[in-house]
């Protein structure tokens, strides 16, 4: 089982995780361009794609859904709320290639099997992913203001976990947005803040999981050594070493190492 962060960040999200036979992105929310050249670099074929599955409707992980959904007759997976508020953005989608899934109901695409929750987000219906092989898993939790415990039990145990830092508190305060956006990123719909991703991750580490990405940085109010550090403190005041515990951050324009699980 492999995962790679292709592109993370306010400016576009994208994953890629595979196994066997299997390969699946979650989001597609740059151009279908920059999804190509992104699976090019880790010599993964746009074609040999099996499937799309959104996690929200923002254009963020959306914007290259459509595309690349008509020019490699691509499924899309997302439940039937985010069908309905993204609909006007993708385009025209064939028929075969809209499949909708109940948030909480297991299903399988190829060789993974693939489980849902429900996130806390300024959006219809945010979900979070995990993916099973059989031997390993991987839990996705990015665009959620608060880690609620259907979120904590989803992830607990995971072989990997994309957990979202977002943004440093302090320089959201004293950063320029206006106080309405302010108010929106720290909110329980917003995003997680260094701090709670910091407090995440070492329940995450305690309960087993051994590699953790920090993803969706904000370009204005946060730093991949800022994000990165912020965890290695709270790890380091539970006890918990890189050895028990590795942490990885997912840039915004580069993608990250290919995590192979095994």
């Amino acid at each position: 089982m492999k995962f790679c962060s292709l592109y993370s960040g306010s400016s576009g999200n994208c994953l890629f995780v595979s196994h066997g036979d299997t390969r699946l992105l979650v989001d597609a929310g740059l151009s279908g361009k920059k999804i190509e050249q992104g699976l090019m670099s880790i010599d993964e074929l746009p074609a040999q794609i099996d499937g799309i599955l959104i996690t929200h409707e923002h254009r963020d992980h959306i914007h290259g859904a459509g595309v690349l959904s008509r020019r490699y007759d691509l499924p899309i997976y997302a439940n039937a709320a985010t069908w309905e508020a993204m609909a006007p953005d993708i385009g025209k989608i064939a028929g075969h290639n809209i499949r909708m899934f109940v948030t909480g109901v297991p299903f399988a695409i190829g060789d993974l099997g693939v489980d849902t929750f429900g996130i806390s987000h300024d959006a219809a219906d945010p979900v979070g992913f995990t993916f099973d092989s059989g031997a390993h898993t991987v839990g996705i939790a990015t665009d959620t203001g608060i880690v609620s415990p259907e979120i904590a039990q989803a992830l607990a145990g995971r072989d990997l976990v994309v957990l979202e830092s977002n943004h440093d508190a302090g320089m959201l305060e004293t950063g320029p947005y206006p106080y309405a956006l302010k108010h929106r990123i720290a909110s329980k719909l917003g995003h997680l803040s260094n701090d709670t991703a910091g407090e995440m991750a070492v329940d995450l580490a305690e309960s087993g999981v051994k590699q953790i990405v920090l993803a969706h940085l904000s370009h204005e109010n946060n730093l991949p050594i800022l994000a990165y550090q912020t965890t290695q403190n709270f790890f380091k005041q539970a006890g918990i070493s890189e050895k028990d515990t590795r942490v990885a951050v997912a840039r915004r324009h580069e993608r990250s190492s290919v995590f192979d699980l095994g």
